[in-house]
């Protein structure tokens, strides 16, 4: 005979679970952030190739930027779980409800840098993916954790890193960086 158990202690469905990861995974990368951020690359991609580049290059560079963005968001997370628990904008972040175990998203996010890295080095070149990993190192140490927590100029400074998907765009379509990719920046 088998013994039917209380709704409470049924196993949730695996599809859920899996379901429910993905979603706090995603959440550390902070995808509204992202869309902002890339929404820049595509117009220097085209002004630096004087048309439209290929396409698959553009969903490329988009691809390796959004996941480079995501993980340096991820880190900026793991870096903020503690402040995050206490301030009311941040306190239902996954690190900050213990959603995410801190070593875990940490790790999420450098793996999202590395691909990123190989996306773009492979899609198309080295200056693009370099300059990606400098964005991200500028994010995570200049700005999260140098500038934040000491000066109210954080965002101001800060901005730099946002700046750098038009260079990317530029790098990516010409494999350089001209005067216009600078006064984009």
């Amino acid at each position: 005979m088998s013994e039917v158990l209380p709704r409470s202690y049924a196993a949730p469905e695996p599809r859920r679970r899996v379901r429910d990861v993905v979603k706090t995974y995603v959440a550390l990368t902070k995808p509204r952030v992202i869309e902002l951020l890339l929404i820049t690359t595509v117009p220097a991609m085209i002004l630096a190739d004087e048309g439209m580049p290929d396409p698959w290059l553009i969903v490329a560079v988009l691809v390796g930027g959004g996941l480079a963005a995501g993980g340096a968001n991820t880190i900026n997370c793991w870096i903020e779980r503690d402040r995050d628990q206490v301030m009311r904008r941040t306190q239902n972040r996954p690190l900050a409800t213990g959603a995410v175990e801190p070593t875990s998203a940490l790790v999420f996010g450098i793996v999202l840098n590395v691909i990123a890295f190989a996306v773009l080095w492979a899609s198309a070149n080295l200056l693009a993916a370099g300059l990606t990993l400098s964005a991200t190192l500028f994010y995570v140490f200049v700005y999260t954790i140098w500038l934040k927590p000491r000066s109210p100029q954080n965002i101001v400074i800060g901005g730099a890193a946002g700046a750098v998907p038009t260079l990317v765009g530029w790098a990516a379509a010409t494999g350089s960086l001209a005067a216009p990719a600078w006064v984009m920046f």
